[in-house]
């Protein structure tokens, strides 16, 4: 079923883009049948590697699928456009009749060209996103202290080495106080990724490197994956907190698991477990890898939340649905009761839909001042 329903948008491009179009039937049908490889990507993802979430082909064909799947997609919609355009042009009496041929070849050059921008700048390295952030009662030590968040950079064939040394490398430039890391690493086993997380072994910062897991990590084998990841250096926050300080001041650091840990049968998030200890008055960041139980956290007095997981809803448009199964969060900054909610837009994406259009990439540098 998962697999038939991306058939749908292939079914109607054919039928209403290509079928109408004067060309040789054995033109169309071999095009067709190019078309339906591409839109059954995540079919042949879970053949490679077993799973819908990694797939274990060259890079190259996995930006080539990625472009025709996006292609796909956009094209569909376009000619849905297209037809209730037509459709109210028979009604109106001004065309409707017509071929409309050279609509479905504009429609046509149009998704495959956004589709190619989309994936160019889903996969390269992102650039830096400054962002300032006034926090109620940060204690002087603390204003104008700086961080460094990544996330969901779901290291696999589409994201190798070379581009997480690149990131590290990026982001170790920043000179920042803290890097924290909001989960999905990776996509893959230890076994297939290892040399492509091995980079994040030279991320330094001051007070260290902080990770939590996001909902890939359950996917891709969590307790291998937990433990390997703080050989590399990053220290793992499951429901827990750590205490910066800076003289006789201090700022809370908390990380929580993510919601799908239950469904793997690993401890579910709990908020109460990760603040239980902390220095009373002291301001706490909040790493959650999902923004959608923001609220909640307000109510338990996080000053800061840091969020992912949305990828900035990818594509405009696409991005307010994204926000309706994310508590309205999908991108930004968020004032969220007295807490400050900020939703990263990924250092990466899922190599199984790599395509962003007006939802750039980022590379985060958060800066913390004193609310005036």
């Amino acid at each position: 079923m998962f697999h038939a329903m991306f058939a749908l948008p292939w079914l109607y491009v054919v039928a209403r883009t290509l079928a109408p179009l004067p060309w040789a039937i054995e033109v169309k049908i071999g095009l067709a049948a190019a078309l339906l490889v591409g839109s059954q990507f995540h079919l042949w993802s879970r053949l490679s590697s077993g799973s819908v979430f990694n797939p274990e082909f060259p890079r190259p064909l996995v930006i080539l699928f990625n472009w025709v799947f996006g292609a796909i997609a956009l094209l569909s919609v376009f000619q849905i456009m297209l037809d209730l355009a037509r459709l109210a042009a028979m009604v109106l009496g001004i065309g409707g009749s017509a071929a409309w041929t050279e609509p479905r070849y504009a429609i046509a050059i149009l998704a495959f060209a956004m589709a190619a921008a989309g994936v160019r700048q889903a996969i390269g390295v992102p650039r830096l996103r400054d962002v300032t952030v006034a926090i109620p009662g940060l204690p002087n030590a603390f204003d104008g202290y700086r961080l460094v968040q990544l996330t969901d950079l779901h290291i696999s064939r589409l994201f190798p080495a070379s581009w997480t040394r690149a990131v590290v490398e990026a982001t170790n430039r920043l000179g920042v106080d803290l890097i924290v890391v909001t989960g999905d690493v990776i996509d893959g086993g230890v076994t297939a990724r290892r040399s492509g997380v091995e980079p994040l072994r030279d991320l330094r910062a001051p007070d260290g490197v902080f990770l939590i897991p996001g909902n890939h990590e359950y996917l891709s084998g969590y307790d291998v994956w937990m433990e390997h990841l703080a050989t590399l250096g990053m220290h793992v926050l499951v429901n827990a907190h750590s205490v910066i300080t800076r003289g006789s001041d201090a700022l809370v650091l908390a990380g929580v698991t993510d919601r799908s840990a239950r469904g793997a049968g690993k401890p579910p998030p709990d908020l109460d477990e990760a603040l239980k200890g902390r220095p009373l008055g002291a301001p706490v960041v909040l790493l959650d890898h999902e923004p959608g139980q923001a609220r909640e956290a307000a109510e338990r007095g996080v000053t800061l939340q840091l969020s992912g997981h949305t990828h900035g809803g990818m594509i405009m448009g696409l991005d307010r649905l994204v926000a309706r199964g994310n508590g309205g969060f999908v991108s930004g900054e968020y004032a969220v009761g007295g807490m400050t909610l900020y939703v990263n837009n990924g250092t990466g994406i899922w190599p199984g839909f790599a395509l962003r259009l007006g939802k750039p990439s980022e590379l985060t540098r958060i800066t913390l001042r004193k609310a005036v």
